[in-house]
């Protein structure tokens, strides 16, 4: 197919379902959490706008929940049906530790999530926000055993192996290996990030639209200060993470670095701008910082970074796509700390909602958080290469013996099952934030109890049929449309 192998194929059709899949819990991650604050600030305070608030990010939590769980099963398949020798050779620890992930996350929050979101008027609200923080707490311990899994396969550590197959001797040492601290860390603020900017582009794109009330001004709000303090610590977090992974990866730093040569013995520079060429082994038209790359990788002026000519050239990553992808990640990141500061700036002057320019901004960068994630995963997986288990296994010996023509026709049906179920799905999503909140203390006389007429609270029954974009033209004081 297109001169790929069935290697490249089976590669692409990884990538491509487990870019889907990222988007879903990434964001649930963050509204579970979101949801737990929600709830706990109405209880303590007994302000409407917060019980309004949840109400209305519990459907999009409940869809995009759905659709993680779908998405992620049949990623699960793939290790069987693409990656067999792969299995067979690490299935001993990768095995487990998925295992753990569905007892103890996913067990958590199957459980609780039907009271979350259909116990409303039905158990008492210490029972109710109880259930809403155990789906929280779920959804980062599933984090947790993902990213142990998955950083095991960057720095594996506490197993022998015995027959040519892996065989776990420590567990710890294999939960907490040398990056994992750095990689939960990272992901999980990068999830908290990529739900705060979507939850304020949301916000963003009423209040243009002129829908100013409570509840907008709250979400806008409560978003941009997450934006404002967790995005400056995700940079620190960043920062450690990138001198751990020069420590235990040091090609991919070079690849990221599109550093090649070392032997003028001259400190590395920070190439801003370039193209790293696999073949030229150099990185042309590249625009250059002197001494930056050894202050900010070594912290130090007068160290070297390690360059990808100190590698066999079978040994490197791909510096062309790595080196773009990390500065697609570092450049959302930017925009982040760059909003909120801007949002303080007009907390201070008392138009942080009238700002157009500022709300054009925050609407544009809804989907930054997602981007950041994408491509912070790209860098981490191709910069792996040509490594599965790095160090351990080779990703082309750990593909199943399937020709190019059954990988070419099943990754085409990939695409457009995807595209259709969860393009729906997506589609579905917005219909729900366009829509926006029902705000205002009659909207929730008739929510629930049994006998009772009410509002469904099932979420795909949530958006009236025909929604368009005039339907908030009309909004009322109370924002009901």
């Amino acid at each position: 197919m297109f001169g790929l192998e069935a290697l490249d194929l089976a590669r692409i059709q990884f990538a491509f379902t487990i870019s889907f899949h990222i988007i879903f819990p990434a964001i649930t991650i963050g509204l579970a959490s979101y949801l737990a604050v929600l709830e706990g600030l109405w209880l303590k305070t007994g302000q409407t706008v917060y019980r309004d608030l949840y109400h209305f990010w519990a459907k999009i939590f409940a869809v995009n929940f759905g659709m993680g769980v779908v998405s992620g099963l049949v990623m699960a398949y793939q290790f069987g049906t693409n990656w067999s020798a792969f299995s067979d050779f690490a299935g001993s620890v990768t095995g487990p530790l998925l295992a753990y992930e569905v007892l103890t996350a996913f067990f958590l929050e199957a459980g609780f999530l039907g009271v979350m979101l259909f116990g409303w008027n039905r158990v008492g609200p210490g029972l109710h926000f109880f259930s809403t923080i155990m789906v929280a707490v779920g959804t980062l311990i599933s984090t947790f055993w993902i990213l142990a899994s998955n950083s095991w396969m960057q720095t594996p550590q506490g197993f022998e192996i015995v027959d040519g197959r892996v065989i776990p001797v420590d567990w710890f040492a294999v939960v907490f290996n040398p990056s994992f601290p750095y990689r939960l860390a990272h992901m999980a603020t990068a999830a908290f990030l990529a739900t705060a900017f979507f939850v304020g582009a949301s916000a963003a794109w009423h209040l243009l639209r002129g829908r100013d009330t409570p509840a907008m001004r709250k979400m806008f709000s409560m978003a941009l200060w997450m934006a404002l303090l967790v995005a400056p610590i995700q940079a620190v977090i960043g920062d450690f993470h990138g001198l751990n992974t020069l420590k235990h990866q040091p090609a991919k730093i070079a690849a990221i670095e599109g550093h090649w040569d070392n032997s003028s013995g001259e400190p590395t520079p920070l190439i801003l701008f370039g193209w790293p060429d696999m073949e030229r082994e150099e990185t042309r038209f590249k625009i250059e910082v002197p001494y930056l790359g050894s202050l900010i990788l070594t912290h130090s002026l007068d160290k070297q970074v390690p360059a990808l000519k100190e590698f066999a050239k079978e040994d490197r990553p791909n510096s062309t796509i790595v080196f773009w992808s990390f500065r697609v990640m570092v450049a959302m990141g930017m925009l982040m700390i760059l909003a909120g500061v801007w949002s303080l700036w007009l907390r201070w002057r008392g138009q942080l909602f009238q700002s157009r320019p500022f709300l054009y901004f925050c609407l544009w960068m809804g989907p930054s958080g997602l981007i950041a994630i994408l491509a912070g995963w790209f860098t981490t997986e191709i910069g792996r290469q040509p490594w599965v288990v790095y160090g351990l296994m080779r990703t082309a010996d750990g593909v199943s013996m399937h020709s190019a023509a059954q990988l070419g026709i099943t990754l085409v049906l990939f695409v457009v099952v995807y595209f259709a179920v969860f393009g729906a799905g997506m589609s579905y999503v917005m219909r729900l934030v366009r829509k926006g909140p029902v705000t205002g203390e009659g909207d929730h006389q008739n929510e629930g109890g049994p006998g009772t007429q009410h509002t469904p609270a099932r979420p795909l029954s949530a958006p009236k049929e025909g929604l368009d974009d005039g339907d908030h033209g009309n909004a009322d004081a109370n924002g009901r449309a």
